[in-house]
């Protein structure tokens, strides 16, 4: 075989063998681990640092530019050399200003000026004055001329015209020093390399892009729940082209009852993320409205519908209530969730499927259960246990052995299941998200109900137990307003929904008031004439708490109201 023909195989051995994944760092090795030993002795890739970081086309500038170094590959011989360590910043040294040092501190790095021009740097025989130019520090430049290296060459590797740093490359020993066809060898595979290794990293952007966007319209932490102990996880997928479509949401709702709500887009990359962030706020803004899980899905399947991009996705939707202790559950298509009782046995909850949101197949069926004892409620994503072989039936089997088994505490309990789903699933194909949350007792520290007489003494009750109570948890700061607020709400029950039912007292991070009736219709602000004597009851109520609403219930509605508690004073 001719040295062309050897050449041209070698070049198409290196197709095969340099850019099998679209890992960055890993493309960079496997263009060193090509070269060496065929090439070279040793190899060395760097990158700039401003193309890693997102930027474009920067020609160094008289400043000596930032290059990291990404991968390393030496024969046996030179293991001992001391190259800029991977991941590390790169060290091309910087010029001394003219008339200041030594003529070899003044001169740059080699690399640097290959750098610069953008034109590969041939050293047949390395003098004992460029070691310096060469090897990152004086004491690796003694280290490279006592192990016996003696020819170098730098090559830059610029892909679509965009310079994204250079690769270097040395030979020791009694090996033939480089020449102009090995220069012109190394270009030509710089070339190529230099567009896998480019491919690599806009791969690697494009993923930052989307999971920094998913993490951005997922919560950033869980919000305070008086009735429920709430753990949530979320992990991106390896793959960038299967982040983007899987989120969760946590909302508090008055009377401490809390929404918990997981959904995943069919669909990846940044459209689905941005359906996702959609969906998320539609379905905050409907669950602050105090709507059922079903009405919630119904209406999400109607947001679902009215996107441009014409994606659908799996919800499940679920309302904790602590007075009861019971789950109010709906699913448009997604996976079941698990009730996990105090033993560590897992079962799945009967949820009714429903059709996926976007799908137009509405209503959706709800489901209530009770939560037994000290257990927990798991909720997730196929992400978690989806692999491409299985059907649904294995996935769900794997998912209730993942949660069965001894209980961590709830710290941590999110990794518990990673780490156990892993072992049966393997590695994870897609994005997922896992959410625990596990009951808590409201006792008389933090919540009292009371029943009210449907007569008008009703709201000097309520006053009284008000001031009773707000006694008892120490709190005298909020009293006034507080007797002012239930006063007008019971006042509104009266008048308006046929007399009021009970009182309830929640106090958390805020303190909650609610007053329930019989009544059908949901008060309103209206703008009271000057002239009347009533009318003004909810102006001042808007006014003086930080928020209030009203949501129906089987026998009628709850009005509530907020005010701000001092962290001092709020739940013990």
């Amino acid at each position: 075989m001719g040295a062309e023909a050897r050449r041209l195989a070698w070049l198409n051995e290196a197709d095969g063998r340099i850019g099998s994944t679209l890992d960055l760092q890993r493309t960079a090795q496997e263009l060193a681990d090509f070269t060496v030993p065929s090439l070279a002795d040793g190899a060395a890739v760097d990158l700039l640092e401003s193309v890693l970081r997102g930027g474009g086309n920067d020609r160094p500038g008289p400043r000596v530019p930032k290059t990291r170094a990404m991968a390393v590959a030496v024969i046996d011989e030179l293991r001992h050399l001391e190259p800029d360590p991977v991941g590390e910043l790169s060290t091309l040294g910087e010029p001394a200003a003219p008339g200041q040092g030594s003529a070899l501190q003044a001169a740059p790095k080699l690399a640097y000026q290959c750098l610069l021009t953008g034109r590969p740097i041939l050293v047949q025989r390395i003098t004992p004055e460029q070691f310096r130019n060469i090897a990152p520090t004086p004491h690796s430049a003694q280290l490279m001329r006592r192990a016996g290296v003696h020819s170098y060459m730098v090559v830059p590797l610029i892909s679509r015209g965009l310079l994204i740093g250079a690769a270097d490359f040395v030979r020791s020993g009694d090996r033939p020093p480089f020449g102009p066809a090995d220069l012109a060898l190394a270009c030509e595979l710089a070339s190529k390399a230099a567009v896998l290794v480019d491919n690599a990293r806009l791969y690697g952007r494009e993923r930052e892009v989307v999971v920094t966007l998913q993490r951005t319209l997922l919560p950033r932490a869980a919000p305070p729940t008086p009735g429920l102990e709430v753990e949530s996880s979320y992990r991106p997928a390896a793959d960038p082209s299967s982040v983007g479509g899987d989120w969760f949401d946590i909302v508090p709702l008055p009377g401490g009852r809390t929404a918990l709500v997981v959904g995943d887009v069919m669909g990846h990359g940044l459209e689905a993320a941005a359906t996702m962030g959609r969906l998320r706020s539609v379905a905050r803004t409907l669950l602050s409205f105090d709507f059922s899980p079903e009405r919630v899905l119904a209406r999400l399947d109607l947001a679902a519908r009215d996107l441009e991009e014409d994606q659908v996705a799996t919800c499940l939707c679920v309302l904790y209530d602590p007075v009861g202790q019971t789950y109010r559950l709906a699913s448009a298509g997604h996976l079941p969730p698990l009730l996990i009782d105090a033993a560590g046995k897992a079962e799945f909850v009967d949820v009714p499927a429903g059709a996926p949101l976007g799908a137009g197949v509405i209503p959706y069926d709800p489901v209530t259960v009770r939560a037994p004892e000290d257990s927990r409620i798991l909720m997730c994503t196929d992400g978690l246990i989806k692999d491409r072989a299985g059907d649904v039936e294995t996935w769900l089997e794997r998912l209730r052995l993942a949660a069965t088994g001894p209980r961590p505490a709830m710290p941590g309990s999110c990794d518990v299941i990673w780490e156990r789903a892993a072992v049966d699933a393997g590695p994870r194909t897609d994005d997922a998200i896992i959410l625990i949350a596990a009951p808590r007792k409201l006792d008389g520290r933090v919540m009292c109900e009371w029943p009210l007489p449907a007569d008008g003494t009703a709201a000097r009750v309520a006053r009284r137990l008000v001031r009773g109570q707000l006694d008892h948890w120490e709190l005298s700061d909020p009293t006034e307003v507080t007797e002012l607020v239930v006063s007008e709400l019971v006042g509104n029950a009266i008048r308006y929904g046929g007399g009021p039912g009970r009182l309830r007292l929640l106090r958390h991070e805020r303190l909650c008031v609610e007053v329930s009736d019989t009544g059908p219709d949901l008060p309103q602000i209206q703008h009271a004439l000057l002239s009347a004597e009533g009318g003004r009851g909810l102006q001042l109520i808007n006014t003086l708490c930080r928020r209030w609403g009203s949501c129906r219930t089987p026998t009628g509605k709850v009005v509530w109201a907020e005010q701000d508690l001092a962290a001092a004073t709020a739940e013990p």
